[in-house]
């Protein structure tokens, strides 16, 4: 779908959200802006803007009435998402939503004054975006994607849907600070399951499918896929690898599930994105990121699709498919 024709189908459902929500009038248009970190025809992130969108409306801002929204894309590319931050901050927006750490620190390089909320960024504090998540200090506030004790359930999620695998390939963001610190976690939990680790970074397509082949080219092998953009922006790719190589993996986010992976343990990034606009809702209303504390996700859901277990020659414990919040057949 075209940038044009997806703002064109949020404007035009807009009027069926509630009378009450559209009275509300502010005394001028305000100006929202928005960086997205991938393409404009990803689906997943089309999901991530209309949920926004829609509870920014329930809150009375409707686009193109009492509020201008600004959309930048980034297409994973380091380069373009800097230049689409600077964009964003010389028109001077009420507030700008950064999805992610590569938004958000390329916004905060931009500007220390426009309001910022964020969302699935993994550690603002280590990152120094924030001074601490309780009291964030500056100009930016909103969501962690989740606390770095989840990187060990990956680990340990692995284990338990496919008990042969003793090496494990781990899919990381080294560029931004939660790509070390959740390989950290899982390292630290290696030794005690007996699994070794080859870290493996997605700054390019062709960088992952070389590194992959040639993991895969060993026994008991296994894959996680740790939290970043990049990984969202190769997620086709790296489902198609996994599949062509027999190796289970498991991700941090059900897209890749819904796209055919195996297996996944995250949180509802709808509902973040609900919960931002929100927090932009309080922002244009007076009050200031630095007062309005980092939270973390409420919601952690796990998923499971039976139909790439079965292609892989696993059955998955019943325990396992008991927890499961969502199972694909």
């Amino acid at each position: 779908m075209k940038r044009r024709d997806f703002i064109t189908l949020l404007g035009g459902a807009a009027a069926a959200w509630p009378l009450a929500a559209r009275a509300q009038q502010s005394d001028r248009v305000r100006r929202i802006g928005m960086l997205v970190p991938n393409t404009a025809d990803d689906p997943v992130y089309q999901t991530r803007i209309t949920a926004f969108l829609q509870e920014l409306a329930q809150l009375g801002w409707i686009d193109g009435r009492n509020v201008h929204i600004d959309i930048r894309w980034g297409a994973a590319d380091a380069d373009r998402i800097r230049k689409s931050a600077a964009e964003l901050v010389a028109l001077t927006p009420d507030a700008i939503l950064a999805n992610g750490s590569a938004a958000l620190a390329s916004l905060l390089q931009a500007t220390r004054t426009i309001p910022i909320v964020f969302t699935a960024v993994g550690d603002p504090v280590g990152a120094g975006y924030v001074d601490s998540l309780a009291r964030p200090g500056g100009n930016a506030t909103g969501f962690l994607v989740f606390e770095y004790s989840i990187a060990a359930k990956w680990l340990e999620l692995l284990k338990e849907i496919a008990p042969r695998v003793t090496r494990a390939a781990v899919l990381r963001e080294s560029a931004i600070a939660a790509g070390p610190g959740q390989f950290g976690v899982i390292q630290a939990a290696a030794s005690s399951l007996g699994v070794e680790l080859r870290p493996i970074d997605t700054r390019a397509a062709d960088e992952i499918e070389r590194a992959l082949t040639a993991f895969a080219q060993g026994s008991n092998g296994g894959l996680i896929v740790t939290g970043g953009s990049g990984q969202l922006f190769h997620r086709t790719l790296i489902v198609a690898l996994a599949a062509r190589h027999q190796l289970p993996a498991v991700y941090f986010a059900r897209y890749f599930v819904t796209d055919g992976g195996l297996i996944s343990y995250g949180p509802d990034f709808i509902d973040q994105s609900r919960s931002a606009a929100r927090y932009v809702d309080r922002i244009l209303k007076g009050e200031k990121p630095a007062d309005l504390p980092v939270q973390a996700p409420t919601k952690v859901e796990l998923v499971i699709n039976l139909k790439t277990a079965k292609t892989l020659g696993i059955e998955v414990p019943p325990t396992l498919l008991a927890r499961a919040d969502e199972v694909i057949e």
